[in-house]
């Protein structure tokens, strides 16, 4: 007879609050990258339009399943630069940039409907359109290794394996107990480890987290970093986005033509990405998307941060 019971006593496991996930009628997987490989099974498409302003991990799925894709460009407001028709068996990827384009996503879904994919990965706290394959991430937001979020109204005729997050968690976890350039090197190697994987249901580590966490506190927080430094920058930021009463941003977008700025941050331990350096060699060189990939600077106004951390940011743009 086997013992399905939940095993008691022993040693402790790490102890997490009870809470429920922010998208908890979601179908929840391991990454984004397979929320889109997903789509693109259940509903088979043969062709998808993409921004050239993206992360090359989205052409993973689409090479791996032998699928065309043809890029768009956008213009300044972030919107699709002149018009696409789609043909049978194509779709239109959208990404939601920096949390601030829902109203955009709106007016595509009108236009494209079913045939409108969304890519929310950088817009955590926006809600599905009923109808509209659209996924999400978890790790752009919040302190997991990986996970996934996807509404699609079709199921995937496959079981899916569920995933393992305990061995990725050193960068994480040596973040806190040393230092997040002590880590630098754990989380790099983690991001490579998320290459080529299958679709898998989200592990139970993931889940568990996602479950710990207080939204309200964060999307307030981020919500208040973000209208801190629209005050303070605004008049010397080369591009305009509106934070709508709804929205939560993952990072506040800084346009500056300034090549020393982004260094200058990072060795001041202002730790800023590049979205995406990938860009500049497919989407041509006076595209908006290539202008964005070396000038854009994603300033953290994340929910680890407040008035004092984003005073700083301020100060060191400010002086420079």
């Amino acid at each position: 007879m086997i013992d399905n019971h939940k095993s008691i006593g022993g040693y402790f496991e790490l102890e997490l609050s009870q809470g429920s996930e922010y998208h908890s009628s979601a179908i929840a997987l391991n990454t984004g990258r397979n929320c889109l490989e997903y789509i693109l099974r259940v509903r088979g498409y043969k062709k998808l339009y993409l921004p050239y302003y993206s992360c090359e991990v989205l052409l993973e799925p689409m090479m791996k399943l032998g699928i065309e894709h043809v890029f768009y460009h956008i213009d300044e407001r972030l919107e699709i630069d002149g018009n696409i028709h789609l043909g049978d068996g194509e779709a239109l990827l959208y990404i939601n940039y920096f949390g601030l384009k829902q109203d955009y996503v709106d007016t595509l879904a009108t236009k494209f409907g079913k045939r409108l994919v969304v890519d929310n990965t950088q817009a955590f706290y926006a809600q599905p359109i009923q109808g509209i394959d659209t996924f999400y991430s978890c790790r752009k937001f919040f302190g997991v290794a990986d996970g996934a979020y996807l509404y699609c109204d079709q199921q995937l005729d496959m079981e899916l394996e569920q995933d393992h997050s305990w061995d990725r968690m050193t960068h994480l976890l040596k973040r806190i107990d040393v230092s997040p350039e002590a880590a630098y090197n754990d989380f790099s190697r983690q991001d490579d480890h998320l290459k080529d994987n299958p679709i898998r249901s989200m592990s139970q580590l993931t889940r568990r987290i996602m479950a710990s966490i207080d939204y309200d506190i964060v999307k307030t927080k981020r919500r208040e970093n973000y209208l801190l430094l629209e005050s303070a920058l605004s008049e010397t930021n080369g591009i305009s986005l509106s934070l709508s009463n709804g929205a939560v941003p993952m990072v506040y977008p800084y346009l500056t033509y300034n090549p020393e700025l982004r260094q200058h941050l990072i060795d001041n331990k202002i730790y800023v990405a590049t979205y995406w350096p990938n860009v500049e060699n497919m989407g041509g060189q006076n595209s908006v998307g290539v202008v964005l990939s070396k000038n854009l600077i994603p300033l953290p106004i994340d929910q680890r941060y407040g008035s004092e951390e984003e005073n700083r940011i301020v100060k060191f743009i400010i002086n420079l």
